[in-house]
């Protein structure tokens, strides 16, 4: 892992096509992030991945009345 310090405006860039720039910081501590890239290229927070991830893993695997479960009771 790599580990950068910026300040508010400042950006970061992975290859040539990801712009990651800080926004705003709030005083708690909290940091919004900008992301530029690809609309080819999936972006989602570290939970929403896991969630799809599992999801992905269950239905692969047969367990399609599961997924359906959960998809409902989201709603």
């Amino acid at each position: 892992m790599i580990v950068l310090r910026r300040t508010l405006g400042q950006a970061i860039h992975i290859g040539d096509d990801i712009r990651i720039v800080v926004t705003e910081t709030e005083v708690n501590g909290r940091v919004h992030l900008g992301i530029e890239a690809p609309s080819a290229i999936s972006i989602h927070r570290l939970e929403v991945y896991e969630r799809i991830q599992a999801e992905n893993c269950s239905a692969a695997n047969g367990n399609v009345m599961d997924w359906l479960k959960g998809v409902s009771n989201e709603e």
